[in-house]
């Protein structure tokens, strides 16, 4: 067997992107070609101009995979999270995404996210300290 050696990544190396173009073409050998990662990054402005909130998500192999939805606290429960929600999941369709899966923490979310039509599909319980992440997902 010959040797191999695991190290860290050269910054050009990371640049190139070769390793996940490598990867997408053994997955189109399999599944066939599919749309490149597009992303999704919306922020809500109060009138002022400032950001009070933003979701960032990507669509991959037809799913939207939501990352981060963040509300300042003092705009929470004002529909600022359901409009971001909403318009992500409008444009990720519109990139040809069918679902969305997202986690979240139980002292986060799940909540909010099973009132906009996610169901828990797992969890992993005492992810951190006794709380759980949900992992959560929607048909588009």
């Amino acid at each position: 067997m010959e040797t191999v050696t695991v190290s860290a990544a050269t910054e050009e190396e990371v640049r190139s992107g070769d390793i996940g173009r490598r990867l997408r073409q053994f997955n189109y050998g399999v599944i066939g070609e599919y749309p490149e990662t597009q992303y999704v990054r919306l922020n809500a402005r109060d009138a002022m101009g400032r950001v009070v909130g933003g979701i960032r998500g990507f669509v991959f192999m037809y799913w939207l995979q939501i990352e981060v939805l963040f509300v300042d606290e003092s705009m929470r429960g004002t529909g600022i999270g359901s409009a971001l929600l909403l318009e992500a999941e409008r444009q990720a369709r519109e990139l040809g995404a069918k679902n969305a899966s997202l986690t979240t923490f139980e002292w986060q979310a799940p909540g909010f996210y099973a009132r906009h039509g996610y169901e828990e599909e797992g969890r992993t319980e005492k992810y951190v300290g006794d709380f759980y992440l949900a992992r959560m997902t929607k048909r588009l």
